[in-house]
């Protein structure tokens, strides 16, 4: 890596705002280090309180980075294995229906770990199923992370397990996964090998209404009348109780910026805390998806040039998009814009964050913008 070119990255950040994007914040790190760090824009409908440090967002699918995080500590000791049928967690997924061209018929293929963490497991988003509906019904706001996981599968497949890509609950699915090996609720797993250890004290689960809560960002929406405000809802947090492998976290760059340092430094923290092997990120940010899935990624989320590992996209053909960053740069984003990219080469990292929801030009025009001004 290069020296960073900050008035650059400074002057593309404030140009921001001039496209209606109401705030800004992005940390580098390099090496542990605080190498970078800008804030620009006002967090409330009456545009006058600035954006904070400690300012809270809803961070939506940036929550699989950590759900990846978790579930890897637990196939680096032993306890999973990426190529175990799902069902030997979760029973209810032994017996899955698939309804595609071929119409509604029984899997051919069990669902493996490693299908539920690269996306192709044969899941969608669609978080009205009826199997979600029906347990909402009969138990509420008391519906429980796995109550509801188990009920995905009373819908059919819409593909053979490992057969394509497509962006689904899966990691919702991960997170059952490690309350049923960990014995804990999603939550305490990940306060008590994540959070605690980096020091994360501004990171923990959404609920469905967050009106009112402390320090948290305006969340916006663009339409076909500009950027405007929205509810401060997350509505992948499906009960009181759900917890969201998938999209279900409130935090701060702060705190994502300093997992991502980690991440970047090999699993290891600037104190010595060490949360992931070498070896294990190395093998998250491994392309596991066949060349049908490449297709995919490229097709359906415009993500050419990219494959996707354990649960985030990694840069493999940066020459082919015209990118000046190096292959094996790697992250994942979330639906109101932000996104955390890493490379371990350089041991450098970036979080940047916004709160605007349908806001294509993030994932079109800004991620790459940043990933080539801080990576090149």
């Amino acid at each position: 890596m290069g020296r960073l070119d900050e008035n650059k990255l400074t002057e593309y950040l404030d140009s921001l705002l001039d496209k209606g994007i109401p705030s800004v914040d992005c940390m580098v790190y390099h090496d542990h280090d605080l190498i970078y760090r800008h804030m620009n824009g006002t967090v409330d409908i009456a545009k006058t309180q600035k954006v904070r440090k400690d300012q809270r967002y809803l961070m939506f699918s940036m929550t699989k980075v950590q759900t990846m995080t978790a579930f890897m500590q637990l196939v680096e000791q032993g306890r999973i294995s990426l190529d175990d049928d799902v069902s030997k967690y979760l029973p209810s997924y032994a017996k899955l229906l698939v309804k595609d061209d071929r119409g509604l018929r029984n899997a051919e293929n069990s669902m493996k770990v490693w299908h539920l963490l690269s996306m192709q497991s044969g899941l969608d988003y669609d978080l009205e199923r009826p199997g979600i509906r029906r347990v909402l019904d009969e138990k509420g706001q008391n519906a429980t992370t796995r109550d509801i996981v188990d009920a995905f599968v009373e819908s059919p497949l819409v593909f053979e397990p490992g057969a394509h890509f497509m962006y689904s609950l899966s990691h919702d699915v991960a997170a059952a996964i490690i309350e049923v090996v960990s014995g804990m609720s999603f939550g305490e797993y990940l306060k008590k090998n994540i959070w605690e250890p980096l020091g994360m004290e501004n990171t923990f689960f959404a609920k469905p209404h967050n009106d009112g809560l402390d320090r948290l960002a305006q969340q916006y929406i663009q339409n076909e009348n500009g950027i405007v405000p929205m509810e401060q809802t997350c509505n992948y947090q499906l009960s009181e109780n759900y917890e969201s492998g998938g999209a279900g976290l409130v935090s701060c760059t702060d705190d994502y910026a300093v997992l991502a340092d980690t991440l970047a430094c090999g699993g290891v923290t600037a104190d010595g805390i060490r949360i992931l092997k070498e070896e294990t990120i190395e093998k998250i940010k491994t392309n596991l998806l066949s060349d049908a899935g490449i297709k995919d990624i490229a097709t359906t989320m415009g993500r050419r040039g990219y494959g996707y590992g354990c649960g985030m996209q990694v840069l493999m053909h940066p020459g082919d998009i015209g990118s000046t960053a190096p292959a094996g740069v790697f992250g994942w984003d979330g639906a109101a814009g932000s996104c955390v990219q890493m490379d371990t080469v350089s041991k450098t990292s970036f979080v940047y964050i916004q709160h605007v929801r349908n806001c294509g030009m993030s994932y079109d025009t800004i991620h790459p913008t940043l990933r080539d001004i801080i990576f090149s």
